[in-house]
């Protein structure tokens, strides 16, 4: 991997993770401990996919018109880093909403811009780009193993510092990211509307969609559902680590498959295990053994899904158009996706019991799994 700023990279993605690894489980404990209900818990945790569903959109259409996606990264990591300070200043519900819409409106923009730069930088070799993301995932599980472990002995007021702490390693590794130079083959004249309007396009994007709302519950209550039966924060943060250990074993091996087998096969199969694995969570979360199976099946639920989809997005959408073509897969996924999730979950959490808000997000995945079926055809011939 030569001239290709391996580190650099890598340690972005250590620091934007772990800012993931103490918001996703613990987050909703912290707001929680402030007296908020389960709606409302919903709501601001939504926040984070709220702002990705247009947010990324915008800069990433800033991005390729200029050419400095680099200088986008760098004032994005900052505008978060500024707008997080509010926790410190107020904890009602109308000023932390204020705070997060803010925050995660910058926060947003640099994954799916550092994305196509990583991709861009890789040319030909995506299939390292799991080397390099494993990063992530190892920030992620240094993060809530340390913060389990903390929480179990401090306050979870503590929580904020350390998200401040994360927050300033993004800031700092987003300005020794350099620019790649953006390739523009044939196909980038293509409008990206009309790309997008693909059949096999848009059944991918909606199938992601539909993953990602059955990964929103899970990202904004499974730390909270853990707690309610039985589990300390400590064993909280070793299910989470077990997870993302499972997703970093993807990273290293699956990348050295993706040349030779089909990425549209690998995605089904995704689905297919998503299924189970949310009916695990639903109706086996008093058994440590089903919870620890359902925490390994991570590996396919996200690693293998993201790997899979974020190459497949990388192929359709080329040239100049690959920093809006990641923005808008953020934004209906992670954006438009994961708030769907959470909101739906927070507002029958309480109403109909986590059980079945588990076995909803299993139906999602279901109706992914029978979409990318239906165009497997089609998506398996434009990408060969």
């Amino acid at each position: 991997m030569r001239r290709l700023p391996y580190w650099r990279l890598s340690g972005f993605y250590f620091f934007y993770f772990a800012f993931v690894g103490a918001m996703s489980p613990y987050w909703g404990l912290y707001l929680k401990s402030l007296t908020f209900n389960a709606w409302q818990i919903g709501v601001l945790m939504s926040l984070l996919q709220v702002m990705r569903i247009f947010a990324p959109n915008i800069w990433a259409w800033i991005a390729d018109h200029t050419g400095r996606r680099s200088s986008i990264v760098q004032v994005a990591a900052l505008g978060s880093l500024l707008c997080f300070l509010g926790v410190f200043w107020g904890n009602g519900f109308v000023w932390l909403f204020v705070v997060m819409a803010s925050m995660s409106f910058f926060w947003s923009a640099s994954l799916p811009l550092v994305e196509a730069t990583t991709l861009s930088h890789l040319g030909e070799r995506t299939h390292y780009y799991g080397r390099i993301r494993l990063w992530g995932s190892v920030g992620f599980i240094v993060t809530v193993l340390g913060l389990g472990y903390w929480l179990s002995f401090r306050p979870v007021s503590d929580l904020p510092w350390a998200v401040l702490l994360s927050m300033a390693g993004i800031a700092l590794l987003a300005r020794w990211i350099p620019d790649a130079k953006i390739t523009t083959p044939v196909q980038a004249h293509i409008a990206i509307w009309h790309v997008v309007r693909r059949p096999e396009v848009m059944s991918l994007l909606v199938a992601c969609f539909l993953m990602a709302v059955a990964h929103g519950p899970y990202y904004a209550f499974y730390s909270i559902y853990l707690v309610e039966h039985g589990y300390s924060k400590s064993m909280v943060g070793w299910l989470w680590a077990l997870g993302v250990i499972c997703e970093i074993a993807v990273f290293l091996w699956l990348p050295r498959w993706l040349p030779n087998i089909s990425m549209v096969k690998v995605l089904l199969a995704t689905f297919a295990i998503a299924v189970v694995r949310f009916l695990m969570i639903a109706w086996g979360i008093d058994s440590l053994g089903w919870v620890i199976l359902a925490q390994v099946l991570h590996a396919a639920t996200f690693g293998a899904h993201h790997l899979a989809a974020v190459a497949l997005i990388h192929r359709y959408f080329h040239g100049r158009n690959q920093a809006r073509g990641q923005g808008i897969y953020n934004g209906m996924t992670f954006g438009a996706g994961g708030t769907l999730g959470g909101l739906y979950a927070g507002a029958i959490w309480d109403g109909l019991g986590a059980s079945w808000v588990f076995t909803i997000a299993a139906g999602c995945a279901l109706l992914a799994l029978l979409l990318v079926t239906w165009q497997r055809q089609q998506m398996e011939a434009t990408t060969a």
